[in-house]
């Protein structure tokens, strides 16, 4: 079946937001305070601009010529091997809807917040930290209710399809989202704490920069850029003809590191400003910024709103993006219709969610840990620091070895011109062994 056509600044848009997510405004900012900034955001850089840009050219590749969902864009293009490589598709489609297992737990406490910050907000870290794990541990019903509503947001927006659905939402959701984070950065800037941000931030402490926090880096350059997930393959599936991927990959990469580097430079000034904790993990932005907000008086008030909006925006086109390739998967494989497909699709997240939502409170934690970790946090470890990975991996030994070389060269000389040797080296060589080192190293069988 074939996939209805973007505009091209409705696919800029569309794989931007897919790529700008929670993965900037939440995550980044929180693992960046945990790994001693400056040296993990150039480990994180330099994997976005060595391994990352390089390897979303080729999952743009993949779907712009195969023109299929994820699985039958690799089965159709490889020469030889079809249903091998079928799998390397399946697995960034299951990697996408596994993210999305916590991914619409974390989104429904972001509907909460902005419920929350219309009210009050915390007067102080240790009421901001009371009142996060209370509804983390024990309210089991709150954390229901807004996954639910994250899931019909969800599955109502995939349910209209590429142009009435996945083009509208980022065309309105994207450009607000940017104005509202320019905003509070612009404002950030003119407050004392900006300049120990930016140390923080860009003074590399090489001291902090452990093998894990290499692994991290490498993960989280992944998630961030939605690669593996098949979501930039799957849209690049619907590109016009003639587009020029290696720029449509630039724009796309810039905007997710600019935005990811301006919430970073933004969340740890208010944070210095106001003397809280730059290092407070994945409650950071539940935390420690309602009660930096606080201390602001009514503006607060007001950044709070508008940040908890920002959040949910980035996070919805994130979550649309990562549903999006097991809704075409079900659509070119059984020909479902699309509304079926979505439903179908989103049902799955949505009660896979709810083991992830339950393994973190008091009733069901130790049901549902495993090891070290619980439910919630193996779906976040496997799919950002091991499926991720993999898929990016398999997809850059798709092109640069499955795929013929003249046909990879055909569709690239134009963009790439002089270039395409030195893409085509780190595609092959480069990408694969640092990728090949990193997982080494996860499964413990290498140290470094």
């Amino acid at each position: 079946m074939k996939i209805a056509r973007f505009s091209r600044i409705g696919f800029i848009l569309a794989a931007a937001g897919s790529a700008v997510g929670l993965g900037n405004i939440w995550k980044f900012p929180y693992i960046t305070g945990e790994y001693g900034g400056g040296a993990f955001v150039l480990v994180y850089l330099m994997t976005v601009i060595g391994i990352g840009f390089t390897i979303m050219i080729a999952e743009m590749l993949i779907g712009y010529l195969g023109r299929l969902d994820g699985a039958g864009s690799f089965e159709s293009l490889a020469p030889r091997f079809k249903a091998q490589w079928r799998l390397a598709g399946m697995l960034g489609i299951w990697a996408g809807i596994l993210i999305m297992t916590f991914y619409s737990v974390v989104i429904g406490w972001i509907f909460h917040y902005i419920v929350v910050t219309l009210s009050s907000l915390p007067a102080s870290v240790s009421e901001a930290e009371t009142t996060f794990n209370h509804m983390l541990s024990e309210e089991i019903g709150t954390q229901f209710l807004f996954h639910t509503v994250s899931f019909l947001i969800i599955a109502s927006i995939l349910m209209r399809g590429i142009k009435g659905g996945i083009e509208k939402l980022n065309l309105v959701l994207m450009p607000l989202l940017i104005v509202i984070m320019s905003a509070m950065f612009f404002y950030a800037l003119t407050l004392d704490g900006f300049s120990l941000a930016w140390d923080f931030m860009f003074k590399p402490d090489w001291s902090k920069l452990s093998s894990d926090a290499f692994v991290t880096a490498v993960g989280h350059a992944f998630f961030t850029i939605s690669l593996g997930t098949g979501a930039i393959l799957t849209y690049s599936a619907s590109l016009p003809k003639k587009s020029n991927l290696v720029q449509s990959s630039l724009i796309v990469v810039a905007l997710d590191t600019g935005i990811a580097l301006l919430a970073g430079l933004t969340l740890f000034t208010f944070l210095y400003q106001y003397g809280a904790e730059p290092a407070k993990g994945p409650g950071l932005v539940f935390i420690s910024l309602p009660a930096v907000f606080y201390e602001m008086g009514v503006l607060g008030n007001v950044f709070a709103i508008l940040f908890f909006i920002a959040l949910a925006f980035a996070g919805l086109t994130s979550a649309v993006s990562l549903t999006e390739p097991m809704v075409q998967y079900l659509v070119d494989k059984f020909s479902f219709k699309r509304s079926t497909s979505a439903i179908l699709a989103s049902l799955f997240f949505y009660l896979v969610g709810i083991i992830a939502l339950l393994s973190n409170t008091t009733d069901y934690k130790e049901l549902l840990t495993f090891g070290s970790r619980n439910f919630f946090d193996w779906m976040d470890y496997i799919t950002a620091a091991i499926m991720l990975p993999l898929g990016g991996l398999l997809m850059a030994l798709f092109v640069g070895y499955a795929m013929p070389k003249t046909q990879v060269y055909a569709a690239l000389k134009d963009s790439l011109g002089r270039g395409f040797e030195f893409w085509y080296f780190m595609l092959r060589y480069i990408a694969p062994i640092s990728l090949v080192v990193v997982m080494l190293n996860l499964l413990g069988i290498i140290s470094f």
